[in-house]
C-alpha cells in the first residue's frame, strides 16, 4: 500500500474554504469551480512559495477568503449549466493566474474518457509532485457519488493498494475518501475530468 496526502490549510476549523460562506446566492449555489480555484491559489501561496497566487495575508482568515472568492468570480462565474467543461475552467483560472503574474503554473485537461488505469497513474503522479487536482464530476449512476454530481472538488491525496485506489476528496470545508474507480466510471458517455497543474517552465 502506498499513501500520500498533500499538506493543506484550515480556516476556523474548516478544511480549506467553503462555498457556503460566499457573499451571494449564485456563488453559494454555483461557485464550486471558483472555490476550487481559490483553494488551489492558497495552496500555491502556502506550499509552493508562489505568493502572488493569493493576494491576502497568511495564514488565511475567513473574511479574506470570502473577499478572494469575489475576486475569482469574474474568472469562474456561475452560469446556467455550470462550469461543465474542462476548457472553461482552464480558460478562467489561467486568466486569473496570468493577471496575477503567475507564469510558472500551467493547466492541462485530463478528459473523463481516459481509462481508469491511466487516471490512477496520473493521480499518483500529480499528488507525488505536490499538486492538488481539481476534479469535475457531471452525472453519475452510483448512489455514493450523489453529493458530487455536477460538481467541482479537489483531490489532495491517495491510498493505492494492489487492487484499488482511494482518493481524498475535498469540498465544502471537509473531506472524505472515495474509491477512484467508482468516481471515474460514471456510467455516462459524457463525463467531466481532471485539471492537471504543472510547471510552465518545464
Amino acid at each position: 500500500m502506498m499513501k500520500r496526502e498533500l499538506p493543506y490549510f484550515q480556516i476556523d476549523g474548516s478544511y480549506g474554504g467553503n462555498q457556503d460562506w460566499f457573499a451571494d446566492e449564485f456563488m453559494r449555489g454555483g461557485g464550486c469551480g471558483a472555490e476550487t480555484a481559490c483553494d488551489v491559489s492558497v495552496y500555491l501561496a502556502m506550499h509552493k512559495n508562489i505568493s502572488r497566487a493569493y493576494p491576502f495575508r497568511l495564514p488565511v482568515v475567513r473574511e479574506d477568503y470570502v473577499a478572494f472568492s469575489q475576486m475569482m468570480r469574474p474568472y469562474l462565474s456561475p452560469r446556467p449549466m455550470g462550469i461543465d467543461r474542462l476548457d472553461i475552467y482552464i480558460d478562467g483560472f489561467s486568466a486569473y493566474l496570468r493577471d496575477r503574474a503567475v507564469d510558472c503554473i500551467a493547466l492541462a485537461p485530463w478528459e473523463g474518457t481516459r481509462s481508469y488505469e491511466e487516471t490512477r497513474a496520473v493521480v499518483r503522479r500529480q499528488i507525488d509532485a505536490g499538486m492538488p487536482i481539481p476534479c469535475l464530476t457531471l452525472r453519475h449512476r452510483a448512489p455514493s457519488m450523489a453529493f458530487y454530481v455536477w460538481h467541482w472538488y479537489l483531490i489532495t491525496g491517495y491510498e493505492d493498494f494492489d487492487d484499488a485506489c482511494a482518493v481524498k476528496a475535498v469540498t465544502y470545508g471537509s473531506w472524505r475518501r472515495l474509491d477512484l474507480r467508482t468516481l471515474w466510471e460514471t456510467g455516462y458517455e459524457r463525463r467531466g475530468g481532471l485539471i492537471l497543474l504543472g510547471d510552465a517552465r518545464a
